[in-house]
């Protein structure tokens, strides 16, 4: 084990050298909104396996274990997080100022919306249909505030005080602007739930406008990465993971589209309601196409960043979230085509997002027996730089 990653400031096993460190040992330990991608990538496994078209009955019981286990997270983060902007005041405006983890303040939002979606989907089998109800309201509600004011604030302050290179834009830039799609998703699980008349109709319709603020906005950021990637290349680092970030917007309205076609018979007049079911088809199969075609450019960037030896870094928890949101979307074309195609793709997304899942908690885990996950970033005045490399044909 690499001696310059352990945590030499207090002595002992791994939980006692995080738990000193979370309750005020000197050592100075981090905990950034980057973090909370970690609940959301675990909370997407229940929310996933409870979605998918086929199986999902055999997986009920480890959703049901994997919610709870991405609650446990969520509440462990909020304190841990809670405790680290009290000891450092300062903490909360140094990561504002940072262009790079003030993306990540999208995390959070995300991070309790998805917990609430696991409430309606498995969790009422642990804390009855009621609790389950009151848990997904008050964390929608949270994640829809947060997560609208991480989507003006952030894009605001990247137009008007952060600095960027013509090669600056990654993944990471969509964070902030996804969790109104999320929000959308969500909202429309509990539309059923909502008061019959002008309440539901309500919630119906600002779902769909958040469906449209975070898509236009997220479309607007990937052609921007695409345009990066084809003038600068890729840095080669750990931002590489980023790059799945784009399948998140795209599986998550495929989710928000499908389930909004659904609700909408008993929330919108007929003639609207077939609409919406129409439009969830008619969208989602010319997504799903570049969701494929997406995939491979990922995979093959990792690849390649990954034989010039990328070190792991949180980023890793891209590979989770995103991969989820494409097993629920393509779960919500199966149920609305019902081809045997969108089935088997929603299955084989979601052996690849447990794959993931795998990689990102080994690193993180052992990242958090080092220590070196709790380090503040190294103040560097470098930037990421996107290179190409030479054509060798």
């Amino acid at each position: 084990m690499n001696n310059n990653l352990k945590n030499t400031s207090v002595k002992g096993f791994w939980w006692k050298r995080f738990f000193y460190n979370v309750t005020g040992a000197d050592y100075d330990y981090e905990v950034g909104p980057n973090w909370f991608a970690s609940v959301m990538g675990t909370g997407i496994i229940a929310n996933a396996a409870a979605s998918l078209p086929l199986f999902s009955d055999h997986l009920s019981e480890f959703a049901l274990v994997v919610w709870c286990l991405a609650s446990s997270m969520l509440i462990g983060l909020v304190l841990a997080t809670t405790f680290f902007l009290f000891r450092k005041k300062n903490a909360w405006a140094r990561h504002f100022r940072d262009p790079m983890m003030a993306q990540f303040y999208g995390a959070p939002p995300m991070a309790a919306l998805t917990v609430a979606g696991g409430a309606l989907l498995v969790g009422h089998n642990l804390v009855g249909r009621d609790l389950a109800l009151e848990i997904a309201w008050s964390l929608w509600l949270i994640g829809t505030i947060t997560g609208f004011c991480s989507a003006v604030i952030i894009p605001y302050r990247l137009f008007t005080v952060f600095s960027v290179r013509p090669d600056s834009a990654f993944g990471g830039w969509l964070m902030p602007v996804v969790p109104p799609m999320v929000s959308a998703t969500i909202g429309a699980m509990l539309v059923p739930y909502t008061p019959m008349g002008v309440p539901r109709q309500t919630l119906f319709y600002l779902c769909f406008s958040q469906f449209g603020l975070s898509l236009l906005a997220a479309l607007i950021i990937i052609s921007m990465i695409w345009s990066r990637l084809a003038h600068h290349g890729t840095s080669g680092t750990s931002r590489v993971p980023t790059l799945w970030i784009v399948l998140g917007p795209l599986g998550q309205s495929m989710t928000a589209a499908g389930i909004l076609g659904t609700v909408a018979k008993g929330a919108v007049p007929a003639e609207l309601a077939s609409g919406f079911e129409l439009f969830a088809v008619f969208y989602s199969v010319p997504i799903f196409g570049f969701v494929i075609l997406w995939t491979c450019f990922a995979i093959l960037l990792t690849v390649r960043a990954s034989q010039r030896n990328m070190k792991f870094a949180l980023t890793y928890w891209a590979f989770t979230f995103p991969v989820g949101t494409c097993v629920t979307g393509t779960a919500q074309l199966a149920h609305h085509t019902g081809l045997p195609l969108f089935a088997w793709a929603s299955v084989s997304f979601y052996i690849g997002l447990l794959a993931a899942w795998g990689v990102a908690a080994f690193g993180t885990t052992r990242g958090m027996i080092t220590g070196h996950l709790f380090q503040p970033p190294a103040a560097t005045t470098s930037p990421i730089i996107s290179v190409k490399e030479s054509d060798k044909m």
